[in-house]
């Protein structure tokens, strides 16, 4: 935090006078009227609240205002350069009305998150004009949930890298943190009633399985989710079940389901009783951390170990008493039960797009992730399933984003950043997405697999300047995107990131920022000091 704040006092310094064209801003906002003058900087930047639903917000601005070298003070009565209210006009959940005056500034709001996006935007004029514009702007997003997913599990990061990231998600207006805290890797998580799943189940990344034990605490967890709320993001964790449970089971290998080949102790038993209550006791854990309405339990790629049900006794015992067929049976049987215990926890779970397959609850939100899948989206808009849009092409980042990359994933092409922005209404008229079932997705958002991003290096090199681009795709309408305004406007992302000392894509200039080495891995053999390269 601290970083931003330095970064943001430093760019202020470079930037020009506002000139006639695009705002300066990131995402554009949807409506802007452009007015003769500038705000006169003698008023100050004292700020008052008309609303106190709004005292929050007008903090957070006064706190970042400062931080940018403006005098500035939340102050009672109308004696304020800045008013923060609410505003009858804006009807739009996080929408928010912008008047910048010769001698006023008014944020106008009917909630709390609207206002915050309104601040956002005047703190990007502050950063990025020398002198404020008069301008008025009518804004509100395209979507409501606007996402990044980060994975720890493969490769830890720690408080400090999340919080930055958090940072940046607000000032760009990103709102949904999916925070995948647990794979065959690693388990990043601390259960009090099950201290082994941390400790045992934390030792260990994708690169190293012998690398020292690496976790989130509970209250490191809690200064998280706090930090965040501030900022208006959501965080919704994952707890990936019945598959990815390698690192849980190492902790505890008296709810192991079997695996095979590569996938060896691959999932959880869904044939013993005493997993349900198993799980059911971590997600109560979990759910008592993240006080938002979602649950991720993931329900992916269960097939790379499910065959080893077929020959377990509590799975066949299962299957006899419940009279299946098949394990796929045990599989919908498993998924229904963990979305029973997370409704009886006062979530909505959240799954990956096989949980179409299963035919489960449709209270059940879906993120669509196979790309190589379309018609899955489909499906799940036209069985009226409310859908987040996150498909491996363009929106996984751990996909290389130039064709001269070499490390990271390449499947029918790679990701660059035009088709970032791009996404979605392309795909919507390619593979017949009726505006009717737009009404069921709620969003869309970046998957960032950690498997070959290993460091800051790797991980800021994968994810920026892409997640700018998404952050546009998710908020500014489509009739209203322009990708070579967004390249200009770009500038001055590119500069608040060289002043934080993030290590970027620049798509500018490919060769200014060569592509950082992928991790040396190691042997999956805990006994093993053998190395070989991915």
């Amino acid at each position: 935090m601290k970083r931003l704040i330095t970064a943001l006092v430093a760019i202020a310094a470079v930037v020009g006078a506002y000139a006639a064209g695009p705002l300066p801003v990131i995402p554009y906002p949807q409506n802007v009227e452009t007015g003769k003058g500038y705000y006169d900087v003698k008023k100050g930047f004292n700020i008052c609240v008309d609303d106190a639903r709004f005292n929050g917000e007008a903090e957070f601005l006064c706190e970042k205002l400062i931080a940018a070298g403006k005098k500035s003070d939340v102050v009672s009565g109308g004696s304020g350069g800045i008013t923060i209210g609410n505003d009858p006009s804006v009807k739009a959940p996080e929408g928010y009305r912008l008047e910048i005056g010769r001698d006023r500034i008014r944020i106008g709001a009917c909630d709390p998150a609207g206002a915050f996006y309104g601040v956002q935007t005047l703190l990007q004029l502050v950063d990025n004009c020398r002198k404020l514009p008069c301008v008025t702007i009518a804004d509100a997003p395209r979507y409501g949930w606007r996402g990044f997913m980060r994975d720890d599990a493969r490769h830890f990061t720690g408080v400090e890298s999340v919080k930055q990231f958090i940072d940046l998600m607000a000032y760009y207006k990103l709102n949904r943190f999916h925070w995948h805290l647990t794979d065959g890797q690693g388990w990043r998580i601390e259960i009090k009633k099950y201290p082994r799943l941390a400790t045992v189940g934390g030792v260990g990344s994708h690169s190293d399985p012998d690398s020292p034990c690496a976790y989130y605490t509970q209250d490191d967890i809690r200064d998280i989710v706090d930090y965040a709320s501030r900022r208006h993001v959501m965080i919704i964790p994952e707890i990936d079940m019945p598959g990815h449970a390698t690192a849980a089971n190492r902790a505890y290998p008296e709810y192991n389901g079997g695996g095979e080949g590569i996938f060896p102790d691959f999932t959880f038993n869904p044939g013993k009783e005493e997993t349900y209550t198993y799980l059911s006791d971590i997600l109560s854990e979990v759910a008592a951390l993240f006080p938002g309405p979602y649950m991720h339990i993931g329900g992916d790629e269960v097939a790379y170990g499910i065959n080893a049900w077929k020959v377990d006794p509590y799975v066949k015992a299962l299957m006899e008493r419940e009279g299946f067929d098949n394990v796929r049976q045990c599989e919908r049987y498993f998924m229904n039960r963990m979305i029973a215990e997370v409704a009886h926890l006062g979530k909505t779970l959240i799954g990956w797009d096989e949980l179409l397959d299963l035919s489960v609850d449709k209270s059940t939100n879906i993120m669509w992730w196979r790309h190589d899948k379309p018609q899955n989206l489909v499906r799940s808009l036209q069985a009226g399933y409310t859908t987040v849009m996150c498909p491996r092409k363009p929106l996984y980042f751990d996909f290389v984003q130039h064709d001269s990359h070499k490390v990271g994933r390449i499947w029918d092409g790679f990701c660059p950043l035009e088709d970032v922005y791009a996404f979605p209404d392309p795909w919507f008229e390619s593979i017949g997405v009726a505006p009717e079932m737009q009404k069921y997705i709620s969003g869309m958002q970046a998957n960032a697999w950690s498997e070959l991003m290993h460091n800051s290096d790797r991980v800021g090199f994968m994810t920026w300047p892409r997640l700018c681009a998404l952050a546009e795709s998710c908020w500014t309408e489509h009739s209203n995107k322009d990708f070579k305004s967004f390249g200009k406007r770009l500038e001055d992302a590119y500069r608040l990131l060289d002043s934080l000392d993030i290590y970027y894509f620049d798509h500018r200039r490919p060769e200014r920022h060569p592509e950082p080495a992928g991790p040396v891995i190691k042997k999956k053999s805990r006994d093993s000091e053998t190395d070989y390269r991915d």
